[in-house]
């Protein structure tokens, strides 16, 4: 593509990391692009680059690392893709339980009798998140 593309052309790539792995290679492919007169238009971020070297330029947002952030983004989205393929193939449980059923109905009971979250939190040691999960969970 790279090689094909003429001034005036328009590359529109769905997201930042089908155009690129990390955030070098996406700043010189578009760089590559801008130069070459080539606009291009990210889907999933809104975002467009047409080569403009004015203070409120595309390029100059590419160079100066105003999408340092998108690393992260693309970095979570990846992860997240991951762990979806690796649940649809069985590989994936999450973490282990922090209780056992025992301790959970003893927790449930315990709570629907009026003790303290915070009280149960301490004795079973988990945090008072967990036990709010535990009794949100509950029937």
């Amino acid at each position: 593509m790279l090689n094909f593309v003429r001034d005036g052309d328009t590359v529109i790539v769905h997201s930042m990391d089908r155009l690129a792995r990390n955030l070098d290679d996406l700043r010189s492919i578009v760089r590559k692009l801008t130069a070459k007169g080539v606009r291009v238009e990210f889907v999933k971020e809104q975002l467009t680059f047409t080569g403009d070297d004015t203070a409120d330029g595309d390029a100059p947002a590419v160079g100066d690392g105003r999408l340092c952030g998108v690393r992260t983004l693309l970095d979570r989205e990846r992860q997240r893709e991951g762990i979806d393929l690796a649940k649809k193939r069985g590989a994936y449980r999450g973490r282990k339980r922090s209780l056992s059923e025992a301790q959970v109905s003893q927790l449930v009971q315990r709570a629907s009798s009026g003790a303290a979250k915070a009280t149960l939190a301490r004795e079973f040691g988990v945090s008072r998140e967990t036990v709010y999960q535990y009794l949100r969970a509950a029937p």
